[in-house]
Protein backbone atom coordinates (compact mmCIF):
# COMPACT_ATOMS: atom_id res chain seq x y z
CA UNK A 1 0.00 0.00 0.00
CA UNK A 2 3.11 2.04 1.06
CA UNK A 3 4.02 2.09 -2.83
CA UNK A 4 0.57 3.73 -4.64
CA UNK A 5 2.25 6.73 -5.20
CA UNK A 6 4.10 5.48 -7.51
CA UNK A 7 1.99 3.86 -9.74
CA UNK A 8 2.20 6.82 -12.74
CA UNK A 9 5.71 6.94 -12.32
CA UNK A 10 7.63 5.65 -16.00
CA UNK A 11 10.63 6.09 -16.35
CA UNK A 12 12.05 9.75 -18.82
CA UNK A 13 12.19 10.21 -22.00
CA UNK A 14 15.38 10.24 -23.93
CA UNK A 15 14.29 13.81 -24.73
CA UNK A 16 13.79 14.52 -20.75
CA UNK A 17 16.94 13.26 -20.26
CA UNK A 18 18.47 15.65 -22.81
CA UNK A 19 16.50 18.73 -21.05
CA UNK A 20 17.95 17.55 -17.77
CA UNK A 21 21.81 17.44 -19.46
CA UNK A 22 21.24 20.76 -21.29
CA UNK A 23 20.13 22.87 -18.39
CA UNK A 24 22.53 21.66 -16.14
CA UNK A 25 25.11 22.66 -18.42
CA UNK A 26 23.66 26.00 -19.72
CA UNK A 27 21.08 27.29 -16.64
CA UNK A 28 22.78 30.03 -15.71
CA UNK A 29 24.10 31.38 -19.24
CA UNK A 30 20.01 31.18 -20.47
CA UNK A 31 19.55 33.27 -17.17
CA UNK A 32 21.34 36.28 -18.81
CA UNK A 33 20.65 35.32 -21.99
CA UNK A 34 20.19 37.83 -24.59
CA UNK A 35 17.27 35.99 -26.86
CA UNK A 36 14.35 36.17 -24.75
CA UNK A 37 14.99 39.63 -23.68
CA UNK A 38 14.66 40.44 -27.41
CA UNK A 39 11.85 38.63 -27.98
CA UNK A 40 9.57 40.37 -25.23
CA UNK A 41 11.39 43.84 -26.17
CA UNK A 42 9.88 43.11 -29.55
CA UNK A 43 6.60 42.48 -27.95
CA UNK A 44 6.61 45.57 -25.76
CA UNK A 45 7.85 47.43 -29.01
CA UNK A 46 4.54 45.89 -31.10
CA UNK A 47 2.37 47.17 -28.08
CA UNK A 48 3.53 50.50 -27.89
CA UNK A 49 2.98 50.36 -32.00
CA UNK A 50 -0.38 49.39 -31.09
CA UNK A 51 -0.65 52.02 -28.92
CA UNK A 52 0.55 54.72 -31.43
CA UNK A 53 -1.81 53.38 -34.49
CA UNK A 54 -4.81 53.36 -32.19
CA UNK A 55 -3.99 57.33 -31.27
CA UNK A 56 -3.43 58.32 -34.77
CA UNK A 57 -6.13 56.17 -36.55
CA UNK A 58 -8.53 58.70 -35.54
CA UNK A 59 -11.69 56.09 -34.30
CA UNK A 60 -11.76 57.81 -31.03
CA UNK A 61 -12.20 61.66 -31.82
CA UNK A 62 -12.36 62.54 -28.27
CA UNK A 63 -9.36 60.73 -27.40
CA UNK A 64 -7.82 62.78 -30.19
CA UNK A 65 -9.14 65.48 -29.14
CA UNK A 66 -7.36 65.43 -25.89
CA UNK A 67 -4.32 63.76 -27.28
CA UNK A 68 -3.46 66.43 -29.91
CA UNK A 69 -3.98 69.07 -26.78
CA UNK A 70 -1.52 67.25 -24.46
CA UNK A 71 0.24 65.02 -26.04
CA UNK A 72 3.85 65.14 -25.68
CA UNK A 73 5.53 62.96 -28.04
CA UNK A 74 8.80 62.70 -25.89
CA UNK A 75 7.09 61.74 -23.30
CA UNK A 76 4.78 58.64 -24.75
CA UNK A 77 7.83 57.50 -26.63
CA UNK A 78 9.76 57.14 -23.35
CA UNK A 79 7.14 55.77 -22.08
CA UNK A 80 6.78 52.77 -24.89
CA UNK A 81 10.59 52.23 -24.33
CA UNK A 82 9.87 51.50 -20.33
CA UNK A 83 6.65 49.17 -21.00
CA UNK A 84 9.02 47.31 -23.77
CA UNK A 85 11.93 46.74 -21.27
CA UNK A 86 9.48 46.17 -18.64
CA UNK A 87 8.12 43.26 -20.74
CA UNK A 88 11.60 41.93 -21.95
CA UNK A 89 12.56 41.74 -18.54
CA UNK A 90 9.72 39.73 -17.45
CA UNK A 91 9.32 37.72 -20.48
CA UNK A 92 13.41 36.00 -20.02
CA UNK A 93 12.54 35.87 -16.32
CA UNK A 94 9.44 33.95 -16.95
CA UNK A 95 10.71 31.83 -19.32
CA UNK A 96 14.30 30.94 -17.27
CA UNK A 97 11.60 29.86 -14.38
CA UNK A 98 9.38 27.98 -16.39
CA UNK A 99 12.72 25.79 -17.66
CA UNK A 100 14.33 25.89 -14.08
CA UNK A 101 10.62 24.61 -13.02
CA UNK A 102 10.96 21.79 -15.82
CA UNK A 103 14.12 20.79 -14.29
CA UNK A 104 13.47 20.53 -10.65
CA UNK A 105 10.33 18.52 -11.60
CA UNK A 106 12.47 16.13 -13.90
CA UNK A 107 15.02 15.95 -11.07
CA UNK A 108 12.51 15.08 -8.67
CA UNK A 109 10.76 12.60 -11.22
CA UNK A 110 13.72 10.67 -12.13
CA UNK A 111 14.40 10.40 -7.96
CA UNK A 112 11.24 8.98 -7.38
CA UNK A 113 11.95 6.42 -10.36
CA UNK A 114 15.20 5.64 -8.95
CA UNK A 115 13.47 5.29 -5.19
CA UNK A 116 11.01 2.45 -7.01
CA UNK A 117 13.15 0.79 -8.63
CA UNK A 118 15.27 0.19 -5.67
CA UNK A 119 12.37 -0.73 -3.17
CA UNK A 120 11.11 -3.48 -5.67
CA UNK A 121 14.87 -4.58 -6.31
CA UNK A 122 14.94 -5.40 -2.57
CA UNK A 123 12.02 -6.29 -0.86
CA UNK A 124 11.64 -6.18 3.01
Amino acid sequence: MADTHFVHLRMLTAEEERFLVYWEQNSQQQKHSLRPFLVGLSAGILLGVGLLLTIFSGWYERANMVASTRFNTAVFLLAILGISLFMAFVYRHFRWESREQQYRELLAKREAWKKKQASSSHPD
